[in-house]
C-alpha cells in the first residue's frame, strides 16, 4: 500500500511522489491551505493540499486527530525559512495529489498532548504505543534484543527454549499456578526463572545455552517489578565466573556503544562487604559521591545509649553519613529526612552540624552534642573529613537496619542535593555470603544451586555462616542490571547445601529428584548469568519504570486494565480442572 515510511523521507526524495499511510498526528489550516502532519512508526511528514483540487482539499478538511489515511504525493523542498533542521523530514514537505480514508477516528479518550493517568494509558495501550515517545522506547527495545541475540549467536551460544509449564522451584517468591485438567488436583508453576532447565542443558552438553524468556513472579510490585518480566538468560559449561563476567561485560559495553555512542570503559569489581560497608547497599550508585563510615569504636563508652548500645553489639552498628554543605539544612529538611529513614526501620537520624570546626566544641550544633566529649567529637570529625558546612547524619541500629536506612538516605540526599556525578557509572559486586540467617535458619542468598568459594561440602558444613557463594551481579547507576553465578556440579555438595537450608533428602528427592539424578553422570562445571531485559532498556532510554518500556504492562496491583485480566472462570471450567472457588461476593 505504501512506498515509503513517513519518518524516513529526507531532501534525496525532492522531485519523486511517494505513497504513504499512517495516523494524522495534526491538521491545520492555514489561509486556505490544509497541512497535515502525517504519523507512523518511523515519525512525521508535512503533507500540503492546496484548494486546486476541490474534492481532495474537501477530504483533507474533514480530517480529524489520528484518522488513518493513505497519501499519494510529491517531495518538495520547504521554502527557507519553514525548514525544521531537528527533523528528519525538516528539509521537505510533500504535496497532496491523492488521498484515501481508511479508517475515521471517534473522540479519542487519550489527550496526546497532555498527560494522561496511567490507568488510561494501560487501558487504551494502543492509543498511547502510538505516541512517539513510547513507540520509539519499545522499537528501542527492539534493537536492543536484536543486538543481544548476534552477539551471543556470533559467541557461540545456542538459542534454546525452556518450558513454561513445569515444576515450582525456589526463586524467592510466590508461583503463579496453572490447574491441570488430566491430572485432577495437580498444577504445574509458571517459571520464576529458567534455572533448572539451564542447568540441565548444560550437563545435555549444550555448552553455550541463551534465551530471551518470560519470567513469572506473583511478588509486590514496584517500578522494576513485573508479575511477567523478560530475562536475557545465558549459561556455559567450563568458564569460571571470570570467564562469565568478561564475555557478558564485553556484550553490554557494545550494546551502550553501538546504540548510545557510550563507552563504559572496564568494570570495577567491588566485594558484597565492601559494598554494605561504604554504601549501606549491594547494588550501590557510585554516581554518588556519598558514603557510609563506620564509628562504633569510637562512640562504645559514650553516655548514649542509642549510640553505645548497637556499638557493643556484635550485630549493631553505628554509622556516619557526612554531606558537604549539608550544615545549611534547615531543622525541617533534617526532620524530613528522619521521617525518611523510619520507613527503613531507623528510631530516629541523629545529626551533628560543623558550623566552625575551627572553634572546637563551640563550632558544633546538635541535640546529642552535651553526650559526646571532645576528643570523641573530635575524633569523629576526624574519621569522616568532616569541614567547616557540613553535616553529619547517624544511624544506629542493627547492623541490616542501619544498611538500609543509611543506603537510602545517601540516594536520597545524592538526588534532593543534585550531587550525582557523571551520567555512567558501572561495576561488579562479587563475594556475596552464601547463605543469609533468619532467625536461625539459613536461607540462600542467591539460589540453593549456587556453588560456594573454594569450599568442600565437608568445610561448608563446618562454617555455612562465613562461606562466601561464587556470585557476581553487574550494577549499573545503582540498579541490578543482572546477576549469576557457578553452579554446583557436584550431587555432594548439592545436597549438602539442601541439608543446610533445612531440606532433607525426602524433600529433595521430592522436588529436585531430577537435577540430583542429572549430577550422577558426568556434570560439568557450569555458570551463567541473567539480565532483566526491561530493567536494562528502563536506564538505556531514561525511563521511569519498566511498565515504559513493555508493550502491554500490568499495573501495580497485577491487573491488565486493557483485557480486565485477571477475570472469573466460569463453573463449567473449574469443575473440569476440580477447583472450587471459595471466594465471596464481598471480596
Amino acid at each position: 500500500m505504501r512506498t515509503n515510511y513517513c519518518g524516513n523521507i529526507d531532501a534525496s526524495y525532492v522531485g519523486q511522489t511517494v505513497t504513504l499511510c499512517g495516523w494524522v498526528n495534526r491538521r491545520r489550516d492555514l489561509g486556505g491551505v490544509i497541512f497535515l502532519d502525517l504519523r507512523d512508526r518511523e515519525g512525521i511528514v508535512q503533507v500540503v493540499y492546496d484548494p486546486d483540487l476541490p474534492e481532495l482539499f474537501d477530504t483533507a478538511n474533514s480530517l480529524r486527530q489520528e484518522f488513518c489515511v493513505k497519501i499519494e504525493g510529491l517531495v518538495r523542498a520547504r521554502p527557507e525559512g519553514q525548514i525544521n533542521k531537528q527533523m528528519r523530514t525538516g528539509e521537505i514537505e510533500i504535496l497532496g495529489k491523492g488521498l484515501e480514508i481508511l479508517s475515521k477516528a471517534d473522540v479519542l479518550p487519550l489527550d496526546f498532548n497532555q498527560e494522561n493517568s496511567e490507568e488510561q494509558r494501560l487501558r487504551y495501550r494502543y492509543l498511547d504505543l502510538r505516541r512517539p515517545e513510547m513507540s520509539d522506547k519499545i522499537k528501542f527495545r527492539a534493537r536492543v534484543t536484536s543486538a543481544v541475540r548476534n552477539f551471543l549467536d556470533e559467541n557461540g551460544f545456542l538459542d534454546i527454549e525452556t518450558p513454561i509449564l513445569t515444576k515450582a522451584t525456589p526463586e524467592g517468591a510466590r508461583d503463579y499456578l496453572v490447574p491441570s485438567r488430566t491430572h485432577k488436583g495437580q498444577f504445574f508453576a509458571l517459571p520464576q526463572s529458567p534455572q533448572l532447565f539451564k542447568q540441565l542443558l548444560m550437563m545435555s552438553g549444550m555448552d553455550r545455552y541463551y534465551q530471551i524468556v518470560k519470567c513469572f513472579r506473583d511478588e509486590d510490585l514496584r517500578a522494576d517489578r513485573q508479575p511477567e518480566f523478560t530475562q536475557i538468560d545465558i549459561e556455559t559449561t567450563f568458564m569460571d565466573a571470570d570467564g562469565v563476567m568478561a564475555v557478558t561485560e564485553e556484550m553490554v559495553r557494545g550494546l551502550f556503544n553501538d546504540l548510545l555512542d557510550v563507552e563504559l570503559g572496564e568494570f570495577p569489581k567491588m566485594s558484597y562487604a565492601e559494598a554494605m560497608q561504604r554504601y549501606g547497599s549491594d547494588k550501590p550508585d557510585l554516581r554518588n559521591p556519598l558514603e557510609i563510615v563506620d564509628v562504633a569504636d569510637l562512640v562504645k563508652d559514650v553516655d548514649f545509649k542509642v549510640f553505645s548500645g548497637p556499638a557493643n553489639d556484635p550485630k549493631g552498628r553505628v554509622a556516619v553519613i557526612r554531606v558537604p554543605g549539608g550544615a545549611s539544612l534547615s531543622r525541617k529538611n533534617i526532620d524530613e529526612y528522619g521521617k525518611f529513614v523510619g520507613i527503613y526501620g531507623a528510631k530516629g537520624l541523629a545529626w551533628l552540624k560543623v558550623n566552625d570546626k575551627d572553634a572546637g566544641m563551640d563550632g558544633l550544633q546538635s541535640p546529642i552534642l552535651k553526650f559526646l566529649s571532645e576528643e570523641v567529637a573530635t575524633a569523629l570529625l576526624q574519621r569522616t573529613g568532616a569541614e567547616t558546612g557540613d553535616i553529619l547524619l547517624f544511624g544506629a541500629d542493627s547492623y541490616t537496619v542501619v544498611c538500609e536506612a543509611l543506603g537510602a538516605l545517601r540516594l536520597k540526599l545524592g538526588t534532593d542535593l543534585d550531587l550525582l556525578q557523571g551520567e555512567w557509572r558501572p561495576l561488579w559486586v562479587v563475594d556475596f555470603p552464601m547463605f543469609e540467617e533468619i532467625d536461625g535458619q539459613f536461607h540462600a542468598l542467591h539460589h540453593p544451586f549456587t556453588a560456594p568459594r573454594n569450599m568442600t561440602p565437608e568445610e561448608l558444613a563446618q562454617a555455612p555462616g562465613t562461606a562466601l557463594s561464587d556470585a557476581y551481579d553487574m550494577v549499573l547507576n545503582g540498579v541490578e542490571l543482572g546477576g549469576g553465578s557457578v553452579r554446583i556440579h557436584n550431587q555432594d555438595m548439592q545436597q549438602q547445601v539442601f541439608s543446610i537450608l533445612g531440606i532433607d533428602a525426602e524433600e529433595a528427592r521430592e522436588k529436585f529428584g531430577f537435577l540430583l539424578d542429572a549430577l550422577k553422570f558426568g556434570a560439568p562445571p557450569h555458570a551463567g548469568l541473567a539480565f532483566g531485559l526491561d530493567r536494562m532498556v528502563m536506564l538505556m532510554t531514561g525511563s521511569e519504570s519498566i511498565r515504559d518500556v513493555m508493550a502491554f504492562p500490568k499495573t501495580t496491583t497485577a491487573a491488565c486494565p486493557l483485557t480486565d485480566a485477571p477475570g472469573f472462570a466460569n463453573p463449567q471450567q473449574l469443575q473440569e480442572l476440580a477447583i472450587a472457588s471459595i471466594v465471596k461476593d464481598s471480596e
